[in-house]
């Protein structure tokens, strides 16, 4: 099924989580036990996240040796993975950064093989170390011209004319940012771009990480005064340790809420845990309270404090 249909479709606010891929050389027994946590209350969609290749240096006998390597392979894998043990709806990211049209082609050609009909789709980050994204020659510089190009194949449209060529079925989501992306030249023009994407064919919206109701309010509507109309699930990290107090904020452009602002970098882990959990499930039930159609979990691997979060929203009858 669709993201969309099951949205349309539902009778609660779903619950959807987003992973991201062991580092190579590791296993997905942790990421494994990370869903079986969380599997009691029903997610209904898993996102698996793909990063960019970057430079990696090593030290080998003959000396320095550079080359191009993902450090977290294995997105298209994990999301078959997930899919056949626990028969979960997955969703993997396709990022713009790192492929050239040709390459996204060959890459969705091969997802609709496997029977994949939901996509994430987002621009990527620069690679670390550099400050600018750049895409890939022949490739796309915004998440709108990838979004099109999925758009178009959904059309029977591909790179090369082709008789008769059968048309994919992708079901495409995009990020919101209610603070605005980073580089953006303001919030307006943040929406500018998340408009053109919605008109280039995406379906659904997930924001990024989000600390207040008040302002997922604010951006979702005005995202609809400039005319987005599709859905908009709100993105919801639930901080586990008193260093992404830092982290956070600079990895991610966000603001964090100054409940937890005020325990400080040097706080006690398991008490800072347990706040982070208290003011995650008083988030949750302020964005519930805006009738949003899910609430969607950035979990990083981590599961025990989400699913905290979600015990308490079952007692308190918002789960089933």
């Amino acid at each position: 099924m669709h993201i969309t249909e099951y949205l349309e479709g539902r009778r609660r606010p779903l619950i959807s989580l987003e992973i991201i891929p062991p580092e190579r050389g590791q296993t997905i027994e942790e990421l494994c036990l990370t869903i079986e946590t969380l599997m009691p209350f029903q997610p209904t969609f898993i996102n698996v996240t793909t990063h960019q290749q970057q430079l990696v240096s090593s030290r080998t006998p003959q000396g320095l040796r550079t080359m191009l390597q993902r450090k977290r392979p294995g997105t298209v894998g994990i999301c078959a993975a997930i899919a056949n043990r626990y028969r979960l709806e997955t969703v993997p990211h396709l990022l713009c950064g790192g492929f050239n049209a040709a390459d996204t082609e060959d890459a969705l050609i091969d997802l609709h093989y496997l029977g994949f009909r939901n996509l994430f789709v987002v621009r990527g980050d620069p690679p670390p170390g550099e400050t600018l994204f750049q895409p890939t020659p022949g490739g796309h510089r915004f998440a709108a011209g990838l979004v099109e190009q999925i758009t178009q194949l959904n059309q029977g449209i591909y790179l090369e004319e082709l008789l008769h060529a059968t048309a994919t079925e992708f079901c495409v989501g995009v990020a919101g940012y209610p603070e605005g992306h980073y580089q953006s030249t303001s919030q307006e023009d943040d929406l500018l771009r998340l408009l053109e994407k919605v008109e280039k064919g995406a379906r659904y919206i997930i924001s990024q990480m989000v600390f207040s109701a008040a302002l997922f309010a604010d951006f979702r509507r005005r995202a609809r005064e400039v005319g987005i109309m599709a859905p908009i699930i709100p993105g919801i990290k639930v901080l586990t340790r008193p260093r992404q107090l830092a982290s956070i904020p600079r990895t991610f452009h966000v603001s964090l809420p100054q409940e937890l602002l005020a325990w400080g970098g040097e706080a006690d882990p398991e008490r800072f845990a347990r706040a982070s959990v208290e003011q995650a499930t008083c988030l949750c039930r302020d964005l519930l309270a805006l009738e949003v159609p899910g609430l969607h979990f950035f979990t990083m691997g981590r599961g025990a404090e989400v699913a905290a979060v979600l015990a308490a929203l079952r007692e308190d009858g918002y789960l089933s």
